[in-house]
């Protein structure tokens, strides 16, 4: 029996809240059960050096693990940054910047800040997913002041875990199951149904293509009910 009492494939719980942060254009709280994740957007008038006077903007996102996030505690990242944090926020920022048309909001950076309050398995996942409606809320206030170009979200990006835990293939891995797997995956989508990134591997022994296509085919199936909840919670933001 899973945790919650799923089904192998069935999410936990969902929530994502919005304007968490007084001060930023965007923020959000995404839970996926026990896993919390606050997700903040800034607006920053310019763009790193690379992009300067290419009349684009750019989208880029920080990840960190709060010291109290997980059973032991993590010590702070100070100046420099894991290999995973590293891993995970470049995969954040590639995963928005997917959907987002970058000359829409010219000389302009969106700042995405993901800290994740309390660890149960699929941060990443969570992350991803909250960060895309903090950055759709940071669009929207940059719309109130009538200084876009045009709309720069050209769709949602939302993710999930699955694993095959025991030979079963489960759904949004919490921490025990993540920890027990023997193939561990993350699959990040776009609302129009293409892959952006597809991560897994086989901790202990190779799997079959029967069990990768049964693996896509239901993440799919779990990120159509983020693509939901992102879409109610965004429908109800000014």
């Amino acid at each position: 029996m899973r945790a919650y009492g799923r089904k192998n494939d069935e999410m936990r719980k969902v929530t994502i809240s919005t304007g968490i942060q007084k001060y930023r254009e965007g923020s959000v709280l995404v839970e996926f059960g026990d896993t919390k994740v606050i997700c903040a957007a800034s607006v920053d008038e310019k763009v790193p050096q690379f992009l300067s006077g290419r009349g684009s903007g750019w989208v880029t996102a920080e990840y960190s693990m709060l010291p109290g996030a997980t059973l032991t505690r993590t010590s702070r990242e100070r100046g420099q940054v894991s290999g995973r944090s590293h891993e995970i926020q470049r995969l954040i920022g590639r995963a928005l910047r997917a959907v987002t048309d970058m000359n829409a909001f010219p000389d302009r950076t969106i700042q995405i800040d993901c800290d994740v309050l309390q660890a149960d398995g699929g941060t990443r996942t969570a992350a991803i997913t909250g960060a895309c409606v903090a950055l759709e809320s940071a669009f929207k206030s940059l719309k109130r002041s009538r200084s876009l170009v045009r709309d720069p979200l050209r769709g949602r990006v939302a993710a999930v875990s699955i694993g095959v835990v025991h030979g079963e293939i489960l759904l949004d891995l919490d921490y025990e199951e993540d920890s027990a797997a023997e193939v561990d995956m993350n699959i990040v989508m776009t609302d129009a149904g293409q892959f952006i990134e597809v991560q897994g591997t086989a901790e202990r022994a190779p799997f079959s293509a029967e069990t990768l296509n049964s693996m896509l085919s239901t993440a799919t199936k779990g990120i159509s009910e983020l693509f939901k909840i992102q879409a109610g919670v965004c429908a109800g933001m000014k």
